[in-house]
């Protein structure tokens, strides 16, 4: 039997066709466009999975369920999206739309909380008890797998790692506080940190490697003047170590996990990103007396971590 799993998220909607290991057998997507209703989402979502059926050759008899990661508040129990602020839901029952276009029974799951479950059945923390997946993009995701099971709290909002606040009266962040994680760690914050350097270093090497347009900044652009000896670059780049860091140093101390994993673009600089930051863990970790200790590694699925995740929320 194979099953489906949708990633809805804010640019794109994929849905693919996942077998009995875990696998992606066949991918269909679509833009999300928003903003737009919601009606319209879901009339999107049942369509990607129709078709990822139709493409693989086989029936809706051959799929068990669709599973969705969603951003947001998800009542798994009810299938009801409470509130996402990046689709402009509120109160849509999700899990129920989707079951009636579909004919399929639905689950749904917010999109961090899937991405950690799929890094824990198929990809960077298969086979350990307690993972934690953080992932670094426009904010900082979390997801928190125990035993194989989503830990969400009592109100399925549990695990936004990334609102844990860092410095009082900080950077403001989207949810209304101030100083949280992710206006330091995300890949958001990490262009905007290298703008700023730019402006206030004007020989750096940073302007040649975006020919002179600050709007080409991405994450590549710190490290890549960093490894050519570039000053400014190498201060981005190690204050940037410095706050994800303190980060995920806050997420060990909480939960010390098996493995703690780390996904986003800004992962693919490797041991440029996490070497410095292992250093800053192992020293100011306060288990460092254990014998045991938490694995911090990259996430490997990628894109590909939501998808599956969602696809295995009804093996739960």
């Amino acid at each position: 039997m194979y099953t489906i799993g949708v990633d809805l998220g804010g640019t794109n909607i994929v849905a693919g066709l996942v077998d009995e290991d875990c696998k992606i057998v066949s991918s269909v997507s679509c833009k999300t466009n928003l903003p737009r209703p919601a009606s319209e989402i879901i009339d999107d979502m049942a369509s990607l999975c129709l078709a990822v059926i139709e493409q693989a050759g086989i029936t809706k008899a051959d799929v068990s369920y669709v599973g969705i990661g969603c951003p947001g508040t998800c009542n798994v129990e009810t299938g009801e999206v409470e509130y996402s602020n990046n689709l402009r839901f509120a109160h849509v029952m999700l899990g129920p739309e989707m079951k009636e276009k579909t004919g399929l029974p639905v689950y749904i799951e917010n999109d961090a909380n899937a991405a950690a479950l799929g890094e824990a059945m198929a990809g960077a923390a298969k086979g350990a008890a307690k993972s934690v997946c953080v992932t670094l993009g426009t904010g900082v995701g979390g997801g928190v797998v125990i035993d194989g099971k989503i830990y969400s709290g009592s109100n399925y909002a549990g695990a936004e790692l990334g609102h844990v606040v860092m410095i009082m009266d900080g950077e403001p962040c989207t949810c209304g506080r101030r100083g949280c994680w992710e206006t330091y760690s995300s890949a958001t914050a990490l262009h905007r940190q290298t703008k700023a350097a730019m402006e206030a270093n004007p020989d750096s090497l940073m302007w040649k490697l975006v020919d002179g347009d600050i709007n080409k900044v991405d994450g590549r652009i710190p490290f890549e003047a960093m490894k050519q000896g570039d000053a400014a670059g190498k201060a981005v780049v190690d204050r940037y170590c410095e706050y994800l860091a303190c980060g995920l140093l806050n997420v060990i101390n909480v939960f010390q996990p098996d493995v703690l994993c780390v996904g986003g673009g800004v992962c693919r600089q490797g041991e440029y990103l996490l070497g410095p930051v292992r250093k800053l863990i192992e020293e100011g970790r306060y288990s460092k007396y254990s014998a045991k200790q938490t694995k911090l590694c990259v996430a490997e699925l990628g894109n590909d971590a939501g998808i599956v995740g969602a696809a295995c929320l009804g093996r739960n």
